[in-house]
Formats: structure tokens, C-alpha cells, sequence
């Protein structure tokens, strides 16, 4: 019997198989490496992952779905792959392996943003990840200034996003209403902030403050005196009328050490 998606889940069930064999190569998965799935869903990913992994470990809050594929995976003798029931948010910091790991994973669109900055805060971060999702997202993530947000840079602070390939809406079920693509984050790491000697704390809420309000000058918008934001401004080579989107991370890190 076919599986019903639940839209409070934001489900929309892998059909391509395509899109798993290209997610799976841009993220070089091979024997050697460990796969954190999220939202494993059907299956589809999860038997191609199994494949080509030496370890999968998918996390499915839908506990229908995680005991389908449970017993799904053991009718193939497919025994490398855990599944564990539950809400990744609440779960991954728990769950990351020891070793190095990457994350392969069509997720749900009303979880990306906070999702991925959960994974990229933990201690022990993936090397990797490729994922499935909203496109628009995708392209906003990979923004420069002066068309920076605050996805965007917080992403970036952490390692190398590419837009690898669009997917149509199609390539699921039920249909999405948008596009999706498919996009890798490569060299993750903590280095920005251990260069600059950034507190990621502090870089945040200094973030927050500033994207505060859309399209506001920095002026107006940073925790600071104005004749002191000004300052920092005029340092950093920009008029008193700049705006969050067009600073790099550099000057970010440059905004930390003078404030």
C-alpha cells in the first residue's frame, strides 16, 4: 500500500532515482564514509546510500514510515543502515558519530534553514552535505554581496555552497509547488571563526540585529551608538548609508574586531 504524505511533515516522497545516484556523487560517498540521512521517508535515497556507504544512519520523525522501512530494509538484508525514529533537531547533537561523517538528505522545506544551521553549529560538524532542496533557498544561500542575507552568510561562515542541479517538481510526490535543486556544502569547518577570533554567539547576534530590518541601513540597525557605527562603517570603506546585504564575511569579521 502506497504511503500517504502528511503535509504538517512537509513530505514530498523521492521518485527519481536520478536525483539520489546525483545527490550520492556530489557527495563522493564512498565504502569508507558514514551517511546521516534526515527524513529518509519511503526509502527511495536511504537503498541507494546503503549501497554505496559503508554506514547509513537516517533519522524519520514519522514513525509509520520508520517502521515500514525498517522492516522494508530487512526483507532486502540490508544491514547497515539504523534507523532511528524521531525529530532531528531534537536528536542529531546525540546522534553524530564519532568519526567523520556527511549528510546526504532530501529534506523537508519548512525545516531547511533551521536544520542546517543546527548541523553546522554542533561540535562535530559533517565534512559534507548534499541535499535536496527548495530552489530558492538553494540560490539564497549561495548569494555574494551586495545581495548577501543572512542564510547566506551564516551558511558561508562554515564552508562552500554550489548549486549542483535544478529538479523539477516531478521528481516527487506528492508534487511540490516550486522548483527544487540540489546543492553540496564542501570544506565544513570552524576555521572563519578560530581565524578572526569570532565568538559564533556574538557573530549571530550581531547578524540578527543587523537583518533585523529588511532593506535598513547599518547605522540604524547595528547595537551601537550611531557616531560609533559610523565609525566602523568609514573604516571599513563603506558611506554611513550601507546596508547589511553588502558587506562580505570579511568585513563581517572586521565589524566583530572593532566592536
Amino acid at each position: 500500500m502506497p504511503h500517504i504524505a502528511k503535509k504538517s511533515l512537509g513530505q514530498h516522497f523521492l521518485r527519481c532515482a536520478w536525483v539520489g545516484h546525483t545527490l550520492i556523487n556530489a557527495a563522493d560517498v564512498s565504502l569508507n564514509d558514514t551517511i546521516l540521512e534526515v527524513g529518509p521517508g519511503t526509502g527511495a535515497l536511504t537503498r541507494l546510500l546503503a549501497a554505496r556507504a559503508g554506514r547509513v544512519i537516517a533519522i524519520e520523525k514519522d514513525e509509520r514510515l520508520a517502521r515500514a522501512l525498517t522492516k522494508d530494509l530487512q526483507s532486502r538484508d540490508i544491514k547497515n543502515v539504523e534507523i532511528i525514529p524521531g525529530d532531528v533537531l531534537k536528536l542529531c547533537s546525540g546522534l553524530s558519530p564519532e568519526h567523520e561523517y556527511k549528510i546526504v538528505a532530501n529534506i523537508p522545506y519548512y525545516l531547511t534553514s533551521r536544520l542546517i544551521r543546527v548541523l553546522l553549529e554542533q561540535k562535530n560538524k559533517p565534512v559534507a552535505m548534499a541535499l535536496t532542496i527548495q530552489k530558492e533557498v538553494a540560490e539564497r544561500m549561495c548569494e555574494k554581496p551586495p545581495r548577501m542575507n543572512m542564510l547566506a552568510i551564516a551558511v558561508q561562515a562554515y564552508g562552500k555552497p554550489e548549486i549542483i542541479k535544478t529538479v523539477p517538481a516531478d521528481c516527487f510526490s506528492p508534487k511540490p509547488k516550486v522548483e527544487s535543486a540540489i546543492i553540496t556544502l564542501s570544506d565544513i569547518s570552524d576555521r572563519y571563526f578560530k581565524t578572526y577570533g569570532i565568538s559564533e554567539d556574538n557573530f549571530f547576534t550581531l547578524l540578527k540585529s543587523a537583518f533585523s530590518q529588511k532593506r535598513k541601513i547599518l547605522l540604524n540597525t547595528l547595537p551601537l551608538p550611531k557616531s560609533k557605527s559610523a565609525e566602523l562603517l568609514r573604516r571599513l570603506g563603506f558611506s554611513p548609508n550601507a546596508r547589511a546585504e553588502e558587506l562580505s564575511l570579511a568585513q563581517w569579521a572586521e565589524i566583530m574586531r572593532l566592536f
